[in-house]
């Protein structure tokens, strides 16, 4: 194994491009060609590919950190084989001579007045064949500048604007949102004044003599390399025609949730759209806070149903000036119930919930609870057993029993899970979190209760991470430390069922003979009705509320 450092390849023209998103952290392993990171200039944004596999060692570099040509990205450990001198990145002068520029014919030099006719060519884009045009950002009868974009192209891994080769009037334009172009086509033609027309004209790809000795490493060399360092360009100013300006990872990502990039608020450098853009865009359209473009157009003339509730015919929802009412104070939401908001929405409206409510004659198992952790004090114990990690194991226990309540639909198909991690509910001052705790049935109580504990600290502290909160098979949402009799927890997709716990009481209880006290625990079971039906559903909560009434079932 050697370390080796992987540097921004050849980028062109730029200089001093800025990096706007880092794709891989330390303990990554990586692929050759996998991007790494996107860096940003004033025209286009690119990502840039490691010219090696192995594991990233250490990141030589963090967001907003301004790179050229030759920078160290980051330290590689790779296999001896991988150092190959091939995959070393090409000098810049071998990479892509520059197209020789047609000088001017002595007669339209003349005529410095007369106004030409000149095709609009697609300049070199390095190694990219059949980019794709996302955005026209001009049309016939437009008057444009030099250097002016006409259109955004795309590849996999860049989006790039076309200048315009000369200052003038558009006049016809052969290119549609979708096609695909290459260096040298023909895309429109334009007016031009005087010598300017000719001078302009790029040459042909074919006139280019290294076109066909690309550099192997850095398929990045974007169509407007020369033009976006042109002096005339305000790096100040965000992209003309509302175009999203946003990297390809964010475009892609855009598409595959099918959210309309241009109506996302950009809140990176110079308006650029970031993920978080994206998501928040998703999570305000699921909650109905915000309407697309399609939507609003579907809404029937005086604002009834239609227009909001992603698709649902819904009525909009109430705008309503409540300080004219009296005093108002504004708090945004937290970003924990901003996200679990949206979550909670979507599983609401999308699976269809059915609870059924049961109570457990818990009054043994609390006496053995309190006399456990009476045993712990004396031997000087820190870990508390609480009634929910009985109830952990005994979920654990009824999971086994009904195996269906252990599944995700995944469309059609129903996967069913041979492991047992159990998330619970977890109150925190910025609203609520579920931790997972991993393989339950694994673990004895003096464990759980621990590790609990543990989790429950974490996110009181704000510190849980995503692995934490990963994985889950089954749920718990716990309010016996406050109150109610029964409630209707909303299930956590992809999961099928959720427990609800309330608050326990001494109730009267007959036992056949008479009425005697006995602490019952009221039990709410929430499942998603296309996957369980509600005789299933009261086995399970029987067979829960049999199990905590008498733990040594769980030995059965």
């Amino acid at each position: 194994m050697a370390l080796t450092e992987i540097k921004v390849p050849d980028i062109g023209d730029f200089d001093e491009v800025g990096i706007i998103e880092v794709l891989v952290k330390v303990g990554d392993t990586i692929k050759v060609e996998q991007s790494l990171v996107t860096v940003e200039s004033d025209k286009a944004s690119m990502e840039i590919p490691s010219s090696h596999a192995g594991v990233v060692k250490e990141l030589k570099v963090a967001l907003g950190d301004q790179v050229s040509e030759g920078s160290v990205l980051l330290l590689l450990e790779t296999a001896e084989a991988a150092e190959a001198p091939a995959a070393a990145p090409a000098p810049v002068a071998e990479a892509a001579a520059p197209a020789p520029i047609t000088a001017p014919a002595p007669q339209a030099a003349a005529a410095a007045t007369a106004s030409s006719s000149l095709e609009i060519r697609i300049p070199d884009i390095g190694d990219f064949e059949d980019v794709a045009v996302i955005e026209l950002l001009v049309k016939v009868g437009d008057t444009v500048t030099e250097e002016q974009s006409l259109c955004t192209v795309e590849s996999d891994k860049a989006a790039m604007e076309i200048p315009s080769p000369a200052a003038g009037t558009i006049t016809a334009l052969t290119l549609q949102l979708g096609d695909k172009v290459n260096a040298g086509d023909v895309i429109g033609q334009m007016t031009v004044q005087g010598a300017a027309a000719p001078a302009a004209a790029p040459a042909p790809a074919a006139a280019a003599p290294a076109a066909s000795a690309p550099t192997p490493v850095a398929p990045v060399a974007p169509a407007t390399v020369a033009a976006a360092a042109a002096p005339a360009h305000n790096p100040t100013v965000a992209p003309s025609a509302k175009l999203p300006h946003a990297s390809p990872s964010v475009r892609k990502f855009a598409r595959e949730l099918g959210v309309p990039l241009a109506e996302v608020q950009g809140s990176g450098n110079k308006g650029r759209i970031t993920q978080e853009d994206v998501q928040r865009f998703t999570q305000q359209v699921m909650s109905g806070a915000v309407q697309t473009q399609a939507q609003a157009a579907k809404a029937p003339a005086g604002g009834g149903a239609g227009n909001a509730g992603v698709g649902m015919d819904l009525l909009p929802w109430p705008k309503v000036d409540f300080a004219k009412f009296g005093e108002v104070e504004r708090k945004d939401l937290s970003r924990i119930k901003k996200i679990s908001g949206a979550n909670l929405h979507r599983n609401w409206v999308m699976i269809p919930h059915v609870t059924n409510n049961d109570q457990a004659d818990i009054t043994e198992l609390e006496a053995f609870r309190v006399q456990t952790n009476a045993e712990s004090a004396k031997a000087k114990s820190d870990v508390k057993v609480t009634m929910l990690a009985f109830v952990i194991k005994a979920v654990v226990a009824a999971l086994k029993k009904f195996p269906e309540f252990n599944t995700s639909l995944d469309g059609d198909t129903l996967v069913y899970k041979n492991y047992y991690h159990i998330g619970f509910a977890a109150d925190t001052p910025n609203g609520l979190v579920v931790p997972v705790l991993k393989n339950a049935d694994q673990k004895g109580l003096l464990q759980i209760s621990q590790e609990m504990g543990e989790l429950a600290k974490k996110a009181r502290d704000g510190k849980l991470g995503a692995a934490d909160m990963q994985g889950g098979c089954f749920s718990i949402s716990s309010l016996g430390g406050i109150g109610g009799t029964h409630f209707t927890p909303i299930v956590n997709a992809p999961e099928v069922a959720i427990l609800g716990l309330s608050k326990s009481a001494m109730q009267p209880v007959w036992d056949g003979k008479q009425f005697a006290p006995r602490l019952m625990l009221p039990l709410s079971l929430s499942y998603d009705h296309r996957v369980i039906d509600g005789a299933a559903a009261a086995r399970f909560n029987a067979y829960l509320g049999a199990v905590l009434a008498d733990y040594r079932r769980i030995l059965l």
